[in-house]
């Protein structure tokens, strides 16, 4: 049986300053800050999750913040616009909110959808689209009720070197299904009903450059361990060449680069954010592998402090 994703797993990136990373995406977004731990290949930065509430498979948006960081140049190779979905009727909500808080944002129509098109601090390309699908969000924060609350991922924009190639991938591998064509772009649709509406240049697109303000890699689901295990299966018969399993403790991890360019992963729903912290504490405490726990001291003391707050034009 050909695999199938359900869709967007989650999506990681490099930013900079990581209070600065704190104050836009639970600040400034109202999503909530679900785990506070560090890059397990690189102990002396951060790794932040965040998410809906329980921070579901289809709404994490992860960071590695590194203040040291070089710029990078957002192009092909890349995850080009990460899309958020809100509830039917709260597009208005949010173009307020761009305007409250003095950013400067674009309308995007594109397959008869409207997007708010902006960027975070560090040049990272975001939008957002209003759906019905997908469950809503339980999570407020500051001054966003969860009734306009972010539900999670809408999907992506993939910017790829090789279009035809990685839309092979997303068809044939991933089990995507195309659903239309306009303006340049191709539409595809996952199984699931968040993460689930991929976009990709038609035309191939020059590499962009890895750095603080664009995407890492962007992970799709797997249901569960046996399920991975298949994944990793169908990458490698389909002549692209998967890693081992690793175990990045929130979920299993598999990662392959596809032929564009673009860093793919597999990752397990299970075990989720609450394997090794209370739900209604995610986020608060600084969270280590076993491995990296006689460490802690010397790591807390490397790491930039910051805190989850309201933004003062929340307060007015």
């Amino acid at each position: 049986m050909k695999q199938q994703t359900a869709g967007i797993h989650h999506i990681t990136a490099f930013v900079k300053n990581p209070q600065d990373n704190v104050d836009f995406y639970a600040g400034f977004l109202g999503l909530r800050l679900v785990k506070k731990t560090i890059n397990f290949d690189a102990p002396e930065v951060y790794h932040l999750y965040f998410g809906n509430e329980q921070g579901s498979p289809g709404t994490a948006i992860t960071f590695f913040p590194w203040p040291q960081a070089r710029s990078g140049q957002v192009g092909g190779g890349q995850v080009g616009f990460t899309t958020y979905v809100v509830p039917k009727g709260a597009l208005s909500f949010w173009e307020a909110r761009l305007r409250k808080f003095k950013m400067t944002y674009y309308h995007n129509q594109r397959f008869g959808e409207t997007y708010l098109q902006f960027q975070d601090k560090d040049g990272l390309q975001l939008e957002i689209v209003e759906r019905e699908e997908g469950p809503n969000s339980k999570w407020a924060f500051g001054g966003i009720p969860a009734d306009k609350a972010i539900k999670g991922f809408g999907g992506a924009v993939l910017y790829s070197m090789q279009p035809e190639k990685t839309m092979h991938v997303l068809e044939n591998l991933m089990g995507l299904e195309k659903s239309g064509e306009e303006a340049g772009l191709v539409r595809f649709r996952a199984a699931g009903d968040l993460g689930n509406v991929i976009d990709i240049n038609a035309a191939p697109m020059q590499r962009g450059q890895e750095g603080a303000g664009t995407v890492h890699h962007i992970a799709w689901r797997a249901k569960d361990d046996q399920d991975h295990r298949k994944w990793q299966e169908a990458v490698s018969e389909y002549g692209l060449h998967p890693t081992d399993i690793v175990d990045r403790q929130y979920f299993n991890a598999v990662y392959f680069r596809e032929n564009g360019g673009i860093l793919f992963e597999i990752a397990t729903d299970p075990p989720g954010f609450a394997r090794d912290e209370p739900m209604e504490s995610l986020g608060e405490k600084l969270m280590l592998p076993e491995w990296f726990e006689p460490y802690r001291q010397q790591i807390e003391q490397g790491l930039l402090p910051f805190e989850v707050r309201v933004l003062k034009e929340d307060q007015e």
